[in-house]
């Protein structure tokens, strides 16, 4: 087995965070060129979420019979076809069948890619799955600024185009560079798949992104219309939760190697859960914004360490367990935006941001599953 290239696996890592924030940050302007409305708009991300989870699956046929490194350069070309689809057509059929496709290649690459990071780690015995999702998060960041630029320039398709471009050029170079470990296919002979692990690590997933959905899709509403904000003041939550996101996903592979997965993750629960709090108890805009920075750090740290932990359940059957994990992923995206929404209609916003508060409890009650000892191997 040739030695994974950790910048080729970064680099999928940076061209799913681009074409993603690409994506949702023209949804905009794309509602303006197919001339749809709001609830339209809500359909195509439910439907994206859909197409995603049989993406998940998809990387989990492919890489049984072909290994991870194909699963991942599928997702990726899948997208790199969607993109330029979703920036061009207008026609609407045409344009709900390029989020189709580009849904199925986003849960492709998520599964994938996960897969990659964790034989990376592996191969390197130490922690890198925090820095990987870090990489991620900073190429999103970098797709929203090129959102906003193209708007200023009225060339709205570039971001999207760009994003494809880079997709193409990593799914060419990961063919070479992307780890070719292969796990163990159920024919084989393998034991059963670790169901209940599957479960645990799954419900914590799911917490993760009930959280990154609820603040990504109703904090700025939050500040502006519950309390009455600027509209310079009202993306501060959002800009404060991803900054916290970024900078303890940097910190992260040091602090699993220095508290352990078990600690880590804990402390990080109950950090976002104080932030949650934060945001539902005291309806001021400083309060709010400091709120969804300590909710960041939940999402900073339990995703790339609940992939991890579940990558160690059965190190024979690595590929499947990631891809079953990953799924909760987009139920997680559900339950975050449609719940809080919801919730928000009945009580208000701000009450509603204990949704995710109360799921990040999971992590507290299933923290015996999480690998106590400091070492990743």
């Amino acid at each position: 087995m040739r030695r994974p290239a950790g910048a080729a696996i970064g680099a999928a890592y940076a061209a799913q965070g681009l074409g993603y924030a690409a994506v949702v940050t023209s949804l905009p302007s794309l509602k303006d060129q197919v001339r749809i409305d709001d609830t339209a708009v809500s359909l195509i991300v439910l439907g994206v979420c859909v197409a995603a989870a049989l993406g998940s699956v998809l990387a989990d046929l492919i890489a049984v019979r072909a290994g991870s490194r194909a699963a991942l350069v599928t997702g990726l070309l899948l997208q790199a076809a969607a993109l330029p689809l979703i920036a061009l057509v207008t026609p609407l059929p045409p344009f709900l069948a390029a989020f189709a496709v580009y849904g199925l290649g986003l849960g492709c690459v998520d599964a994938a890619s996960a897969m990659q990071g964790v034989a990376l780690q592996r191969a390197r015995g130490r922690a890198v799955l925090g820095r990987l999702f870090a990489v991620y998060t900073a190429a999103a960041i970098v797709g929203a600024l090129l959102v906003a630029g193209a708007a200023a320039s009225a060339s709205s398709a570039v971001p999207l185009l760009v994003a494809s471009a880079v997709a193409v050029g990593v799914a060419v170079a990961g063919v070479r560079s992307f780890s070719t470990e292969r796990t163990v296919a159920a024919a084989s002979g393998s034991s059963r798949l670790p169901r209940r692990g599957i479960w645990v690590f799954g419900s914590v997933i799911l917490a993760a992104f009930a959280l990154d959905s609820a603040v990504s899709t109703w904090s700025t509403v939050y500040l502006a219309d519950t309390l009455t904000t600027t509209a310079v003041i009202a993306p501060l939550g959002y800009a404060a939760y991803q900054g916290a996101v970024l900078v303890t996903r940097l910190a992260t592979d040091a602090l699993v190697t220095r508290l352990g997965r078990r600690a880590l993750a804990v402390l990080s629960a109950l950090v976002a859960i104080t932030g949650c709090v934060v945001v539902a108890a005291i309806p001021l805009p400083a309060a709010a914004v400091v709120g969804f920075a300590l909710a960041g750090v939940a999402t900073g740290v339990l995703v790339p360490v609940a992939f991890a932990a579940a990558g160690d359940l059965d190190p024979a059957r690595t590929d499947e367990v990631i891809a079953r994990v990953n799924l909760f992923n987009y139920a997680g995206a559900v339950l975050g935006a449609v719940g809080v929404g919801l919730i928000g209609d009945a009580t208000g916003l701000g009450v509603a941001f204990l949704l995710p508060g109360l799921a990040l409890i999971t992590v507290l009650v299933v923290r015996r599953r999480f690998a106590s000892r400091r070492s990743v191997v």
